[in-house]
């Protein structure tokens, strides 16, 4: 029983300092962006951070440095400094500590300091590793530095204790596939597998991105075949591949697509979903956009709800468009039976503008007591009715509409 005790207060102190830590740090992130520049100092040599925020250069420090970075790019150097002087001061030893620097410096493109975080821990007597090379890689590559990041590929090549890795050549694949250097990338990607490594997910992603980049379709689909049979593609990929056929407009190829990644029961995330509806609606393409609810529901009873939301608001944006108003109708109760409602407002403007150019007055009527039980409808949408019933001399219907917005409260200074 005391045993029992003892584990119990343990773990409620470890809970209780990780519960201290994560709150100070979102305190140290919002009194690093309010503060001055000529109190940074103060505030992280405060105890919010102290030595203990050098020891842990976790997931949260990329995030606080990285969005410090994007608003004030003087205060993201001014944390780098700091957390080197303070390895300076305190002859540090860990070399993770200088690896995770380096990596910190990367994410906000600061090969510079990277580099004197290196010299620091080589003269603090620290042999360099082949990974932290590749951190000095990435971010002399993230700083668009490739000489640099060439020349220290160089140098591990020429040693006997920290050669390339397989990481070192998937850096500079994607570094060149991000430059739009087909000819590099694809030499880096031959060097590769020349130097006996296998090709893993982080290579065939930077190839895929490249080649799409780079609209050389018929590459990427090559890559994508050669990896299948091993690797399994990530969402990144997927959505790279059927981008390339989307810019390709291949109708029988993105099927053939989208029925292979639901047999092999890859996820279909909500980016490939809002790539897909949007390609489909440019082109007005309701027959394809059909299928795709059709096929994902028979194959994916575990359907994220946004998917199918965005496919039936896709279906009505095409219908209204087209004033096929039966089709249109049909949709709109078929997807309230889904129990999904409309995403935007805009779109149910859209429905509405449809009915207008049609005349379809009555059936205007029926839709909007029909929405009004899922659907708040917006202020913009109450000054479109006005606006189409005034045309259509149907005034009784404006002083209707109005006194609608009246009861819900919006006003109708604008609508007089």
């Amino acid at each position: 029983m005391v045993v029992v005790q003892v584990r119990g207060l343990s773990s409620a102190k470890r809970l209780y300092q990780s519960i201290w830590y994560q709150s100070s740090r979102t305190i140290t992130s919002r009194r690093l962006m309010q503060d001055p520049i000529s109190r940074m100092k103060t505030t992280l040599d405060s105890k919010m951070v102290g030595k203990s925020g050098i020891e842990n250069l976790d997931l949260s420090w990329d995030s606080l440095l990285t969005s410090i970075h994007s608003s004030a790019p003087h205060k993201a150097q001014l944390i780098l400094e700091q957390g080197l002087e303070k390895l300076q001061k305190e002859n540090e030893k860990n070399r993770d500590i200088y690896l995770e620097l380096i990596h910190l410096c990367g994410k906000i493109q600061n090969a510079q300091t990277a580099m004197r975080v290196f010299t620091l821990m080589e003269n603090q007597g620290l042999k360099p590793t082949s990974i932290i090379l590749n951190a000095l890689i990435s971010a002399h590559v993230s700083s668009g530095n490739l000489i640099t990041a060439l020349s220290i590929f160089q140098t591990m090549q020429n040693s006997e204790d920290y050669k390339p890795t397989s990481h070192t050549y998937n850096l500079l694949i994607s570094a060149f596939a991000n430059h739009g250097n087909s000819k590099a990338m694809l030499a880096w990607y031959e060097a590769k597998m020349a130097s006996g490594f296998s090709p893993d997910l982080d290579m065939y992603e930077s190839l895929i991105l490249g080649c799409i980049k780079l609209k050389r379709f018929e590459d990427a689909i090559r890559f994508y075949e050669e990896m299948l049979p091993q690797i399994k593609p990530n969402t990144s990929i997927l959505y790279n591949i059927l981008v390339g056929l989307c810019e390709r407009k291949d109708l029988v190829k993105i099927r053939g697509f989208l029925k292979s990644i639901l047999d092999h029961k890859l996820e279909i995330n909500g980016c490939m979903i809002n790539k897909l509806v949007g390609f489909y609606c440019e082109l007005e393409l309701v027959k394809e956009l059909e299928w795709v609810l059709v096929v994902l529901q028979e194959k994916n009873t575990d359907l994220d709800f946004d998917v199918v939301s965005e496919i039936h608001n896709g279906l009505i944006r095409v219908y209204a468009k087209l004033d096929r108003l039966d089709d249109l109708e049909y949709c709109i109760g078929r997807m309230l039976k889904d129990g999904v409602s409309f995403r935007s407002h805009k779109d149910v403007e859209m429905v509405v503008c449809s009915y207008f150019r049609k005349g379809a007055y009555d059936r205007l009527e029926v839709f909007l007591e029909f929405i009004k039980k899922s659907h708040k409808v917006a202020r913009s949408t109450y000054e479109l009715l006005v606006a189409g019933y005034r045309r259509g001399g149907l005034y009784e219907k404006v002083d209707l509409v109005i006194k609608d917005l009246e009861i819900v409260g919006e006003g109708e200074s604008t609508l007089l």
